[in-house]
This record gives structure tokens, C-alpha cells and sequence, in this order.
């Protein structure tokens, strides 16, 4: 097998990551479905990767529930199959191994978040108690109490969920336009002084591209920043920061709805010789940055997941349903559920 260790390492981490109650392993059985995946996104032939047994109940991921993957029988497969398949796909096409690995990401993180969900306990009196001050008298009593209780829930699961959604998402967004996500400490690029030197503190880069001197900064959508005119300083320092390291930096904006902050950002950029590229043109440059794999991945899971979500324009919520039925969550409206398993312990 040629490449045995690089195949190794990426087997690895397509089925492991984290350590201790952390951590998430997702069987051989799983990596095979996988790659069965995505190789029939890619369109090529399962029957020549000796696939063509495979049954599955969708071949789009994302109609394919958690728990059919859970109760995936893997007597059929083997480490060893799994490491042979690999290397067979990658021969085929190198972009295949960051295909995986992204895909397999993606899958262990929504593995992790049911989990989650399944776990997270309910908030006791005593961490909601002081909030009571607030609201007490408003309504009957058990109603706000029940009231906070799912208000502090939700409130968990949400930070929770924005945790491991920025473990996911911009590490998959850099790999797929040929970078790499930078913290601060190992950055190129530094911040400057007010005497416009730079410093030894680096800047966190979304993607940096080395050989391209190219650094992005992803972002869903650029608003009205919440947290006030100090956090916009930071964005628009970022830019000539870039410029003085010597690095062109690009805005990409996923969200194509317009706003002021956006047009004073994005005007910083183009001074400082950046680009940017905003809604179906930020989609288009990330699949063209992508190549001929990667962009089915950008295509496949990435786009539909955030764009249609983004198409619905809610501007009033409705009427949804939640009830908590001891070993389930239900939540509910008039068409449709959701089933939230909870753990036995729990």
C-alpha cells in the first residue's frame, strides 16, 4: 500500500477525535457508509471500489438518521478494508482524502451534539431562582418557573451547539479553499500599534493561504454588530493588518443581505488591495477555489445546510411545541415533529 502512514494518520482522523467523556469514535462501519457517500457524490463507481453491496436507506447523508448509523452492524467491515479503500480512493483522486475527512468531521460532530442534546440536564431551581426577581408577578408562578426552566434549556443547548458548530465550521470552509484556520499564536500576520508598527501579538486568520499570501475572513453575515463599535474596530483593523504583513485580504460573505457595516467594511478591504465576495458570488468563488471534489462538498453539505435555512426569511417566529416527556423532547407545530432522545440516566 503505497503511502501507508499518510493513510494511517487519515484514517485516524476520520473516526477519532477529542480525548476523555469528550471525546467521539465513530466505527469502521461508519467510515465505510462514508465513503460509500462519498464516492457516490463524486459519481464514481461503487461496483469498481467493490462497494456495489452496500445498502443504504438514502444516498443523501442528511436524509439518513443518527441512529440507523448507531445500529450499523460491522461484522463485514475491517480496519484493514477500510485502510485498503482509502488508498484506493486517493490514487483515484488525491482531493479525496480531504473529502473524507471533512465528511467524517461533520459526521462525528452531529454524533457529539446528539449526544448532547440526549445529556444535557434540566437547570435546577437554584440556578434559575435570582432570575425570578425579573418577572415575578407577571404570570402565575409555575408557569414562570417552567418558563425559566426551558428559557435556561435552550439557552445551554444553544451556546453548546455554537461551540461545535465553530469547531466545524470554519476549519471545513478553510480546508476546502486550500487553507488552514491560524490562531494567534503561530499568525504571520501581527497586530499594529498605534504608531502603526507591528506588534509580536498575532491575529487569528479564519484561512490562510502561504502560498497565495491570501487571508480570509468567513462570515455567515456582517449586521449590526451587538457587541458595539469596538468589536467593528477589530474588523476593520484586520484588513490593514493584512496589508502589512503583506497579505491580501478577502471578505467572504455568505449571507447576501446588505447593510451599512458591511459597505464601510468592505470598502477597508478593497483600500487595503483585499476583495470581496458576498452572497452566490461568495458561493461560487469558494467552489472554484475548491476544485472539482471539493466544490460537490461545498455543493452537497455545506450550501444547503446554511442557504436554505437563510432562504426562509423568518421575521416572526410561529407557534412551535415543546414538551418534555421524560425519556424524549418533543418539539412540535402543526405539520411536523422532532424527537429528541434522552439518555435513560438522565
Amino acid at each position: 500500500m503505497s503511502n501507508s502512514v499518510f493513510i494511517k494518520n487519515l484514517y485516524t482522523k476520520c473516526r477519532i477525535h477529542g480525548t476523555g467523556e469528550a471525546q467521539v469514535a465513530i466505527s469502521d462501519a461508519e467510515i465505510y457508509v462514508l465513503i460509500a457517500l462519498a464516492a457516490n457524490d463524486l459519481n464514481w463507481s461503487l461496483e469498481k471500489l467493490g462497494m456495489s453491496q452496500i445498502k443504504l436507506p438514502a444516498w443523501d447523508y442528511y436524509e439518513i438518521g443518527l441512529d440507523w448509523f448507531e445500529n450499523l452492524s460491522g461484522d463485514y467491515v475491517t480496519s484493514q478494508k477500510i485502510l485498503s479503500l482509502l488508498d484506493i480512493c486517493i490514487k483515484k483522486n488525491q482531493d479525496f482524502a480531504l473529502f473524507i475527512e471533512n465528511l467524517s468531521a461533520l459526521h462525528r460532530r452531529r454524533v457529539k451534539f446528539k449526544r448532547i442534546l440526549s445529556s444535557q440536564p434540566i437547570p435546577s431551581m437554584e440556578q434559575i431562582g435570582p432570575r425570578t426577581l425579573l418577572e415575578y408577578g407577571a404570570c402565575d408562578i409555575e408557569l414562570l418557573a417552567n418558563w425559566m426552566t426551558w428559557r435556561k434549556w435552550i439557552y445551554d443547548i444553544d451556546n453548546r451547539s455554537a461551540q461545535e458548530t465553530g469547531y466545524l465550521f470554519e476549519p471545513i470552509l478553510a480546508s476546502s479553499l486550500g487553507g488552514e484556520t491560524i490562531g494567534a499564536k503561530n499568525s504571520p500576520i501581527k497586530r499594529i500599534d498605534e504608531s502603526g508598527r507591528a506588534t509580536n501579538s498575532g491575529r487569528q486568520v479564519d484561512c490562510l493561504i502561504p502560498h497565495a499570501n491570501t487571508a480570509y475572513e468567513l462570515k455567515l453575515r456582517v449586521t449590526i454588530a451587538a457587541s458595539g463599535q469596538g468589536r467593528f474596530s477589530e474588523e476593520l483593523s484586520f484588513p490593514v493588518e493584512c496589508q502589512a504583513a503583506g497579505y491580501k485580504p478577502v471578505l467572504l460573505v455568505l449571507d447576501p443581505t446588505q447593510s451599512n457595516r458591511l459597505k464601510e467594511l468592505s470598502r477597508k478591504y478593497l483600500e487595503c488591495g483585499g476583495k470581496l465576495f458576498q452572497g452566490e458570488q461568495a458561493w461560487k468563488h469558494m467552489e472554484k477555489q475548491a476544485g472539482a471534489v471539493m466544490s460537490v462538498f461545498i455543493k452537497k453539505y455545506i450550501k444547503p445546510a446554511i442557504k436554505l435555512v437563510d432562504d426562509l426569511e423568518i421575521n416572526l417566529p410561529r407557534k412551535i411545541s415543546l414538551e418534555w416527556r421524560g425519556d424524549y423532547i418533543e418539539i412540535s407545530n402543526e405539520t411536523s415533529n422532532y424527537i429528541i432522545p434522552r439518555s435513560r440516566e438522565e
